[in-house]
C-alpha cells in the first residue's frame, strides 16, 4: 500500500463515476474506466472531452494539456482490465448484491495490495469489505455530486481497515484539491447523515399539505442561504436514492426522523424520481432537464383572491435589533412607521441605531444620502404604545415570551384602530394564544422576519384557524412593497424554516456526543458537501444556545417525537451558560471584545 496511486479503475461510470474519472485524469493519474455499457463508457469520454474543451475556452487548460487528460481516460467493459490498478473506486448502484459482485470479481483480479474503494454513501462499508479476501484493504471514499465542482470527500474505516490504506486514499484526496474528512462506517456518514434526515422532514412537511413545494424550497434558500431547496435537492439526487438512504439510515437508528416520508415511496414506485426522470417533486422539461415547468401544482395569480387593506403607516413595538431592523425596512419602503418603546429614551436609542445602519449603507453606496435622510424622518420615536392609535398595521418585536406578547397585544387591542392589522414576529411561539389575548383575533397573524431584518429577503407570513382573508392579504401585499419574499404556513411549532433547521442542528450535536465525527469535521462537511454557508456548530454558537435549546423544546413539545428532544449536551451547555459567541463560550471559544 506504499506505492504510489498512479493508475486509478473507476467502475461504473453514471454521473458520479464520471466526475470522478474527470477529477483523477486532471490529476494526472491514468483513469481506467470500467462500465457494463457501452453507452455509458460513450457519454463519459463526451462529458470530459465536453468539460475540458469548456476548460480551453476558459483558458485554464492548454489545448496540449487537454489532450494529454483524454488520453490518460481509457473505458472497458470488462473488471479485468483493473488489473493494473494501485486503487479501485467502485461507484455503482446502491445494492449489496451488485456491490458485493464487483467486490468478488476484482478480489480475482487486482493485486493483493491494490487498494478497494467503494463509493457508497448509504450501504455498510464493514459489510462490504467482510466479502472481500482481503478485507483490510477496503474503504469508503465518498465523493459529493458534482464531483469536480465539490470540495468534500469522506474516507471512510471500517473496523477491518488497515491504517496505512486510508492514509493513502486521504493523501490522495488531498492532492486532488479536496478536502478529506475520516468517519466510521454509519449509513449516511457525516454529510449525508445530517443532511438526509432534513431533506427527509422536508417531504414529509410537503406531504402533510403544511406549505407548498415553493414555499418550503424558497424558504430554506432565503432564510438559511442554501444552495438549493430541499424538495429541489431531492429531485437532483433522486427520490429513489434518497429512500434508500433513508431506509439504511432508519434500521440503524431507528429514528422515526429518518424513516422515509410515505411520498418518497409513492414517487419512486410510480418512477417519479426527479430530474432524472422528468419528474419528481417538480415537473421538468424532459428527464435529465434541470428547467422547471409548470404543473398542476404551480401557484398561480388567483384575481378572486381578497384584497388587502390600505396601509400607510406602520407600528413596530419594541427597541432591540430586531425592531430596529423591521421599522428601516419599512420606512425605506416609503411608509410612515412609528417606533414605540418602553420609554422615550429606549425609543430614540433604537431610532439611533437606525440611523447607524442606514449610514452605512450610504458609505457602502446602497443607498443616496437622500433616501437615508428621507427614510430617517419618515421614523417618529416614541415612548409609549398610545402613539399607534392611527397605524394600519402594527408589528410587535419584543421578547420570545408568551406572556409579554400577551401582555403587549392586549394592550394593542385597545390603542389601535378599529381594522388595524396587528402582526406578532413570533418564531416559536403559537400565534393564535398569541391572538387571543384581543377582542379581535381575526386581525392578528404572524409575519416572522429573519435578522438582519434589512438584509434578509424572507418572512413567514402565518395565518391562524381565526386569521381573516383579507388580512392575510394585507400582509403579502406590504411583503412585496417592501420587497420581502412571503411564503405561507399554518400556525404551528418552527413554522417551516425553524422546524427543518433546529433537527438538523439537534442531530449534529448527536453526532458529536457520540463521539461520530469532531466539530470541525462537522462544520467542514456541511459547508463542503451540502453548500451549506456555515456549519452546525458555527451557527449554533451564533443564534445562541439558549435560543436553540427553547426553539428544539418548543418543536419536542409540539410533536411529542422523541428524535426531537434536545441532546443533552446542548443542555449541560446551557445550564454551564456557555450560550455562544454572546458569552464568548459554546461549542468553542471565543476572544472577548
Amino acid at each position: 500500500m506504499d506505492t504510489p496511486l498512479s493508475t486509478i479503475a473507476v467502475v461504473g461510470l453514471g454521473t458520479m463515476g464520471t466526475g470522478i474519472a474527470e477529477v483523477l485524469a486532471r490529476a494526472g493519474h491514468e483513469v481506467i474506466g470500467i462500465d457494463t455499457s457501452d453507452e455509458a463508457a460513450r457519454r463519459a469520454v463526451a462529458t470530459l472531452e465536453a468539460a475540458t474543451a469548456r476548460a480551453v475556452r476558459r483558458e485554464r487548460i492548454t489545448e496540449e494539456e487537454r489532450s494529454d487528460v483524454l488520453a490518460r481516460f481509457r473505458t472497458f467493459a470488462d473488471l479485468r482490465a483493473a488489473a493494473e490498478a494501485e486503487l479501485v473506486i467502485e461507484v455503482v448502484p446502491e445494492s449489496y448484491e451488485i456491490k458485493q459482485q464487483v467486490f468478488r470479481e476484482l478480489d480475482a483480479v487486482v493485486s493483493p495490495t491494490t487498494i478497494l474503494a467503494t463509493g457508497t454513501n448509504a450501504l455498510s462499508v464493514t459489510r462490504l469489505a467482510a466479502e472481500s479476501l482481503h478485507p483490510e484493504r477496503v474503504l469508503g471514499l465518498h465523493f459529493f455530486n458534482p464531483a469536480p465542482a465539490m470540495k468534500l470527500v469522506e474516507v471512510v474505516s471500517s473496523v477491518l481497515t488497515a491504517p496505512p490504506a486510508v492514509e493513502a486514499v486521504t493523501a490522495l484526496a488531498r492532492s486532488l484539491g479536496k478536502e478529506p474528512v475520516a468517519v466510521g462506517d454509519r449509513p449516511g456518514f457525516v454529510a449525508d447523515g445530517l443532511l438526509f434526515g432534513y431533506l427527509n422532514q422536508a417531504a414529509a412537511m410537503y406531504e402533510a399539505n403544511y406549505a407548498s413545494r415553493e414555499d418550503i424550497d424558497a424558504a430554506m434558500k432565503l432564510g438559511c442561504g442554501l444552495p438549493m431547496g430541499p424538495l429541489a435537492l431531492l429531485d437532483l439526487i433522486g427520490v429513489d436514492t434518497a429512500r434508500t438512504v433513508l431506509e439504511a439510515m432508519y434500521a440503524e437508528s431507528r429514528d422515526r426522523l429518518h424513516a422515509p416520508a410515505p411520498v418518497l415511496r409513492q414517487l419512486s414506485e410510480a418512477g417519479l424520481t426527479g430530474r432524472k426522470s422528468g419528474r419528481g417533486f417538480y415537473t421538468y422539461e424532459g428527464p435529465g432537464s434541470q428547467t422547471v415547468v409548470p404543473d398542476a401544482l404551480t401557484p398561480r395569480d388567483d384575481a378572486a383572491a381578497a384584497a388587502g387593506r390600505p396601509v400607510r403607516s406602520v407600528g413596530v413595538a419594541g427597541s432591540g435589533t430586531m425592531a430596529s431592523g423591521i421599522a428601516e425596512v419599512f420606512a425605506k419602503a416609503g411608509y410612515d412607521v412609528v417606533l414605540a418603546a418602553r420609554g422615550q429614551e429606549k425609543a430614540d436609542i433604537a431610532k439611533g441605531r437606525i440611523a447607524k445602519s442606514l449610514e452605512r449603507s450610504v458609505t457602502k453606496g446602497r443607498l443616496t444620502a437622500e433616501a437615508r435622510d428621507a427614510a430617517l424622518a419618515r421614523i417618529t420615536a416614541a415612548g409609549s404604545l398610545d402613539a399607534f392609535a392611527d397605524v394600519d398595521l402594527a408589528v410587535e418585536a419584543v421578547a420570545e415570551d408568551l406572556a409579554v406578547k400577551q401582555q403587549l397585544f392586549g394592550t394593542m387591542d385597545k390603542v389601535c384602530r378599529p381594522g388595524a392589522v396587528l402582526a406578532t414576529t413570533t418564531s416559536s411561539l403559537p400565534v393564535v394564544a398569541i391572538a387571543r389575548a384581543t377582542s379581535r383575533p381575526e386581525d392578528v397573524i404572524g409575519m416572522h422576519f429573519f435578522n438582519p431584518a434589512p438584509a434578509m429577503k424572507l418572512v413567514e407570513v402565518v395565518r391562524t384557524v381565526l386569521t381573516a382573508d383579507d388580512v392575510h392579504a394585507t400582509v403579502r401585499e406590504v411583503c412585496g412593497k417592501v420587497r420581502k419574499h412571503p411564503v405561507d404556513c399554518g400556525d404551528r411549532a418552527g413554522f417551516i424554516v425553524n422546524a427543518l433547521l433546529f433537527p438538523y442542528l439537534n442531530n449534529a450535536i448527536k453526532m458529536v456526543e457520540e463521539h461520530y465525527a469532531t466539530l470541525d469535521d462537522i462544520d467542514a462537511a456541511m459547508k463542503l458537501g451540502g453548500g451549506y454557508p456555515m456549519g452546525p456548530f458555527e451557527l449554533l454558537d451564533v443564534v445562541g444556545l439558549d435560543v436553540s435549546l427553547a426553539i428544539e423544546k418548543v418543536l419536542h413539545s409540539e410533536f411529542r417525537d422523541p428524535g426531537l428532544a434536545p441532546a443533552p449536551l446542548l443542555e449541560h451547555l446551557v445550564a454551564a451558560g456557555c450560550l455562544g459567541r454572546k458569552t464568548g463560550r459554546g461549542f468553542r471559544e471565543y476572544a472577548r471584545r
